[in-house]
């Protein structure tokens, strides 16, 4: 069993393959959290929490005068409100009388087999190698009988606790939560702990920034209505002496696509509390009698080998549990080409067949028809809101197009952008009051495009069957789902006044559904997201696209910081990377090594490539697909940091079974007479052998000598050289 409850202690232990989490039925039936770390077997782990009178800290009413019991220095599974807990909330809601109060005390629970499911919200599944539990604990309020079910499911073997909690009124009046987390966590001893997170901006998102907590609120945002080149929905506590290798780590990746909060506090105590899930700016939702809530799940993970162990249960985890399209492991993704950088808005069918018959000589195996091929749309002034084809630009139309495509033994994909409209559209002329716009005010623009209130089910309905005629009017492959603006003036014309605060969350359940109405319903589509780049990659994404789309930024050497960041959470098989003309100085095969970490494809105009690069193309295309296994299932380290002052980049992927590797080296800084440079290898086996193709001499190592001794890389050479040295065991 990987929940197991004994009821003479009160406990409840979760227990993974290589953790243990345990919780526990309390003093006055207030829930306490105990433990969460390496796997502990059979113990009673109360005796951790010690009581002190703690001067000027509150004591719950009926601890009949017992000073030494306050929840401000009690470490609880969820908080409650005005009890006495100063600290940083999970719950905060305005009852029906005005009153702010939540006083949550244990009132029962279930375990079952499974996950558990979240109404309208995606959550990972099971496969058929995974053990999964679930428990299910509901505290209430006796006052006001509002009820939260804290939800845990345990994946045994991926050593994953997804977290989540539901709201339910079992009162006689409606309730509006303020705020509510998806998870709360409360250490005993937080000091020495590092935040890790993955700020950013556009073009240059998922940085990574590590901070020492302080005696401070730290808090990880975003108010942008998605999850933003800002921020990303994770966040990692690390003891501040841990590396790659070594040292404790614990993860935390909200599946939300809205905005988000996630808060960690070091209290007078040294106790350090995170709490993550949806913002509460300009948060309020009603809960009538009889009405749930449900939180957006948190998947969790611990590990005491440092930030290369909890990456690769994040990498595993969303490779297996996340998304059931057969382009994740069963069909091979194609090298693709897309159309915007070599033509923007200026094509016609004539030239995407040009682009596509030149692209085939680079290996090139798809061609994507990006914005301006609908409506309107000779720029990004008109058109968005009308799917339908603009037959002066696509004379042919679409069907034969796709044909033409085809016939080159090419596939074909689509861009589209469902969630906004242009005011120049026959959408917005129809329908104005979809778009989202505060009364008496005008709206914000943002690339010249509003916003459509997708929490609305007619426009929902709009988009679903808009989109699906597109799709199934031609051989499509691939479509890039694209959203290229933040959500601002948050108004709907279908909801009343005083219940605007919802706006947010519906718009984010809204979207879901619309993708489930689309994405779902197309299973030999494959789909990539897109948010002006990777402005929305987050876990809950990755439950309907295969791959999203990392950043607009195609400078190589940008990409390498992004693609570290990124790995933090993402494994490389989720994150598009493109070869493109920007920063020319680069050679091409490192533009591709770097690109390689990642889906791969091209994004520029293969009409204009001189033979010589065609080839070069041609051939890092063939080594696309030969290392295609090893990139996108193998296990990631990351060797070297770019964020610090290094000559080399580097990074390697290893085999499953350990029988071969795939190391990449960029040279970022050339020093004239400078020192000679190795390269350490990481997770091979150190009895077996290993040949070296790549090094020029197919020299045969001991997996010990390559990870203690490691790979002279060459010196002489041009600036941002890049190396791909492929490992492979042999008998000796």
């Amino acid at each position: 069993m990987a929940i197991i409850f004994n009821k003479e202690k009160k406990t409840f232990s979760l227990h993974t393959a290589k953790t243990t989490y345990q919780l526990k039925i309390g003093n006055l039936d207030y829930v306490n959290h105990l433990y969460y770390g390496a796997t502990i077997r059979d113990d009673d782990l109360s005796y951790l929490i010690r009581r002190y009178d703690r001067g000027f800290s509150g004591n719950p009413y009926d601890s009949l005068k017992e000073r030494t019991f306050s929840l401000d220095a009690q470490p609880q599974e969820f908080t409650t409100q005005q009890q006495g807990d100063f600290r940083i909330s999970s719950i905060e809601v305005q009852n029906s009388d005005g009153s702010f109060s939540f006083n949550g005390r244990y009132r029962s629970h279930s375990i079952y087999k499974g996950p558990f499911t979240l109404e309208g919200l995606p959550v990972p599944f099971a496969t058929e190698n995974d053990t999964v539990d679930t428990l299910e604990l509901v505290i209430e309020d006796s006052i006001t009988n509002i009820q939260v079910t804290l939800l845990y499911s345990v994946f045994e073997e991926a050593d994953i606790i997804m977290r989540a909690a539901r709201v339910h009124n079992a009162g006689k009046d409606t309730v509006h939560l303020k705020r509510i987390m998806s998870v709360c966590m409360d250490y005993m001893n937080g000091s020495g702990m590092d935040l890790i997170s993955l700020p950013g901006r556009y073009g240059q998102e998922r940085q990574v920034e590590r901070q020492p907590l302080t005696h401070h609120v730290h808090k990880i945002r975003s108010g942008r209505g998605i999850s933003s080149h800002q921020q990303n929905p994770f966040v990692a506590l690390a003891e501040s002496e841990a590396n790659e290798d070594y040292g404790s780590c614990y993860g935390f990746a909200l599946m939300y696509s809205g905005s988000f909060v996630a808060e960690a506090e070091l209290d007078q105590y040294d106790q350090c509390r995170l709490v993550m899930g949806i913002n509460d700016r300009q948060f309020s939702y009603a809960v009538r009698p009889g009405e749930d809530f449900d939180t957006p799940a948190v998947l969790m993970t611990y590990t005491h080998k440092g930030l290369t162990g909890m990456s690769r249960r994040y990498h595993d985890f969303f490779r297996n549990n996340l998304n059931r399209s057969k382009f994740i492991k069963d069909v091979r993704r194609p090298v693709l080409i897309n159309t915007w950088e070599a033509a923007f808005f200026d094509f016609d069918d004539k030239k995407l067949v040009e682009i596509a018959k030149s692209a085939r000589d680079m290996g090139v195996e798809m061609v994507v028809m990006d914005d301006g091929w609908f409506g309107k749309r000779d720029d990004d002034n008109s058109g968005l809101g009308d799917w339908y084809v603009n037959e002066n630009k696509i004379k042919c139309g679409l069907h034969e197009l796709v044909r033409q495509i085809n016939d080159l033994g090419m596939k074909f994909g689509i861009w589209f952008e469902p969630e906004m409209v242009s005011e120049d559209s026959d959408l917005f002329r129809a329908h104005p009051d979809w778009v989202m716009a505060i009364p008496g005010r005008h709206a914000v623009r943002s690339r010249n495009q509003l916003v459509l209130d997708v929490g609305r089910k007619e426009v929902q309905d709009y988009l679903i069957s808009s989109v699906n005629s597109i799709l199934d009017s031609a051989n499509i492959y691939y479509v890039k789902w694209d959203i290229n603006r933040a959500i601002t003036d948050l108004w709907s014309n279908a909801l009343a006044g005083e219940d605007q605060g919802e706006v947010s969350h519906r718009y984010v359940l809204g979207l879901y559904r619309i993708m489930d109405g689309i994405i779902k319903t197309h299973p030999d589509i494959m789909f990539e997201g897109c948010a002006g780049g990777g402005g929305r990659l987050d876990p809950a994404m990755l439950t309907y696209f295969v791959q999203y789309w990392s950043s607009d930024n195609t400078k190589p050497l940008d990409n390498l910081k992004l693609h570290y960041g990124s790995s933090f959470l993402y494994p490389v098989c989720t994150m598009g990377a493109h070869v493109s003309e920007a920063s020319p100085m680069v050679p091409i095969e490192t533009k591709a090594a770097i690109a390689m970490c990642g889906t791969f494809g091209y994004e520029l105009d293969a009409t204009k490539l001189k033979k010589k690069e065609i080839r070069t193309c041609k051939k890092m295309s063939d080594l696309y697909h030969k290392y295609y296994d090893l990139n996108f299932f193998g296990d990631y380290y990351r060797l070297s940091d770019p964020f610090t002052p290094v000559n080399l980049v580097a990074w390697e992927t290893v085999a499953k079974d350990k029988s071969e590797a795939l190391v990449t080296v960029v040279t970022v800084r050339l020093t004239v007479n400078g020192p000679q440079e190795y390269i350490k290898c990481k997770g091979l086996d150190r009895d077996r052998h290993y040949r070296v193709e790549g090094d020029g001499e197919g020299h045969i190592m001991s997996g010990m000598a390559l990870m203690h001794a490691g790979i002279p890389v060459p010196r002489e050479v041009p600036e941002f050289t890049s190396f791909l040295y492929h490992l492979k065991a042999v008998d000796r």
